[in-house]
């Protein structure tokens, strides 16, 4: 499915190399100052650009086609498009028959039985990104105070941010990275038992951003070497606040009024430009092949913004649930 929760509805349209890309949102409550320069900030920490980027740039100027009326939510569904205007599909005319490793292409055709927009990826592209970036938006709208921020712990297995993506550069390849969110302010009881339990719904969402290969919350894995008795955090007063933050916010699926604490793990992105093998599927052949085209090197670089929406999409949909 291309839509989520519940009450605040998230569905993502569009593809790569298509007119356009966009998100519709459903649930959002009437009253919610909207204007074009909200959604700027946030879009532009998701712009490429910046060293280890793709050279493909797009204005991203959203475009609120319906839900909104004299920059007030209206509580009808909220519809933003974006242009996709600097596109080169030439470059992809090869992916009809060689798929690329480690990307959709190949299972992408299965399932659609050749039908799907191969061009960028299509559906499956990162670009499409900008749409849960300004879903976020509006969902950080709706949790007020709560404040949520992400940022790259490692490129390349570095803590010297430049010196992994130094790495990358020289070996001509990509390169992937770790990205750590917070979020503060988040009343205890958010999320619900079992399968909508907050880390499950976060983890749902967080799996839908492109490249992410692993979630933990709190000490995660580290988790499985402690005692219990270390790895307990002991309630200090009536507002839930712990001596330590092992839980990383969560216990039995609801927020304890704690920090939330989590980190995912970004593969190298797929389209590297180093000499690889797949199968030709018009000859039934294995061939060598490079990727052609404009990709970035490190694309954790442009992560932290999405997971900060994605994020944002979830705990807006749980509190209204909530209420």
């Amino acid at each position: 499915m291309n839509s989520f929760g519940r009450i605040f509805r998230v569905s993502i349209i569009g593809e790569s190399h298509g007119e356009y890309v966009g998100v519709v949102m459903d649930g959002c409550p009437a009253g919610i100052s909207l204007l074009p320069e909200d959604f700027f900030a946030d879009l532009e920490r998701r712009k490429a650009g910046a060293k280890g980027t793709t050279p493909r740039k797009e204005d991203d100027i959203p475009e609120i086609v319906s839900g909104v009326f004299n920059n007030m939510a209206t509580g009808a569904p909220i519809t933003i498009l974006f242009k996709n205007n600097n596109t080169r599909s030439g470059d992809y005319e090869k992916q009809k028959a060689v798929p690329r490793p480690g990307h959709a292409d190949f299972v992408a055709s299965k399932k659609f039985k050749g039908f799907q927009d191969y061009r960028g990826g299509g559906h499956f592209s990162g670009r499409l990104t900008v749409a849960l970036v300004a879903a976020g938006v509006v969902a950080k709208k709706i949790l007020g105070q709560i404040k949520i921020e992400s940022k790259i712990l490692e490129i390349g297995g570095e803590t010297d941010l430049n010196k992994g993506l130094q790495k990358a550069i020289d070996a001509k390849d990509s390169v992937g990275g770790i990205i750590e969110c917070r979020v503060n302010g988040l009343p205890i009881g958010v999320g619900e038992p079992f399968f909508d339990s907050a880390e499950s719904l976060i983890s749902h969402a967080v799996f839908a951003i492109p490249a992410v290969r692993a979630i933990e919350f709190g000490t995660g894995f580290a988790a499985a070497k402690m005692f219990g008795s270390k790895h307990n955090d002991a309630i200090e007063n009536t507002e839930g606040k712990t001596t330590t933050n092992h839980a990383g916010g969560i216990v039995g699926g609801l927020t304890n009024g704690n920090e939330l604490v989590f980190r995912i793990a970004i593969k190298p992105t797929s389209s590297t430009p180093q000499q690889q093998q797949t199968l030709n599927l018009e000859s039934g052949e294995i061939e060598s092949f490079s990727i052609k085209g404009r990709h970035d090197l490190c694309i954790a670089l442009r992560v932290p913004v999405v997971l900060e929406a994605a994020t944002a999409i979830v705990l807006a949909d749980l509190l209204l649930l909530s209420k």
